[in-house]
């Protein structure tokens, strides 16, 4: 079939134009997450409803009594943490007391080895804002029941966040807000990454613990915690929404791993602390 030279050429530019809405639309993020609503100018709005929302101060025992064995180990153990004041240990519990993005979508990196950005895994960073507000509403109820009084409160320690106590008073020890939230982030993330869970894992339990060093919560509350946060990411599994940005996110960690892409914090410092 012989084609004239305007025809040759306007096929050409076709095939080019349909070459360039190809790559544009690959490009500029055709994976890209449905924008999210936002219930204030810094959190986005969570995935549970308030009538999904585990909050039952039945599902907890009450905290510890003053005079109780539970809490002589409860004090016992936040006079111990007491000493690694202004040490490595002591500066990185003070990072993980920060839940405000971008900076807290980091505090896992280094378990996972990889970076957790809102360029490269958006679907990844969106979730973990998300639950952070489930895992930290679930919580909320016993503190107001309770309103245990923080350890600083009661031995008259300086805290690691001095500019938040004046909010911490206000607010209950028992359950631990940040132990529920860091306990749910590292059962969703062992999830997506299970290649990486004992390092995950490991770094949960040491943010719960980072609010026992930071001198405000006890033992206890962030055992309390991180019970709550496993029970919100279980009501979580039976979210569709949820269930598919776990998904995104398995992908947008291969993909970070496949570029070779590394965590920007200072894991060899990290880890070092975390021994401590």
């Amino acid at each position: 079939m012989n084609f004239t030279r305007s025809t040759k050429q306007f096929m050409l530019l076709f095939i080019l134009a349909c070459i360039i809405v190809v790559t544009d639309c690959a490009g500029i993020g055709i994976n890209k997450p449905a924008a999210v609503p936002q219930t204030n100018p810094v959190n986005l709005e969570d995935y549970l409803t308030s009538q999904d929302l585990t909050n039952d101060i039945s599902l907890i025992p009450p905290p510890p009594s003053a005079g109780s064995v539970a809490f002589a180990l409860d004090e016992e153990i936040s006079q111990k943490n007491l000493a690694l004041r202004g040490t490595p240990r002591w500066t990185l519990a003070t990072e993980d007391a920060n839940l405000e993005f971008p900076q807290a979508a980091g505090i896992f990196s280094c378990a996972l080895n990889a970076p957790i950005t809102e360029q490269d895994t958006p679907h990844l960073y969106n979730l973990l804002r998300r639950t952070c507000i489930d895992a930290g509403n679930s919580t909320s109820m016993a503190k107001k029941y309770y309103s245990r009084p923080r350890p600083f409160m009661v031995n008259r320690e300086p805290t690691c966040t001095p500019n938040a106590e004046n909010v911490l008073i206000k607010n209950g020890s028992y359950p631990s807000g940040h132990s529920a939230v860091g306990w749910a982030w590292a059962l969703i993330l062992s999830e997506i990454d299970p290649e990486h869970t004992d390092a995950i894992i490991a770094r949960g339990k040491a943010f719960g613990q980072s609010r026992m060093i930071c001198n405000v919560h006890w033992q206890s509350d962030v055992i309390g915690g991180s019970f709550m946060g496993a029970i919100t990411v279980a009501r979580l599994h039976a979210n569709a929404i949820f269930r598919s940005d776990v998904e995104a996110a398995k992908a947008e960690l291969a993909a970070v791993r496949a570029k070779g892409l590394k965590p920007v914090r200072d894991c060899a410092a990290e880890t070092a602390a975390m021994a401590n």
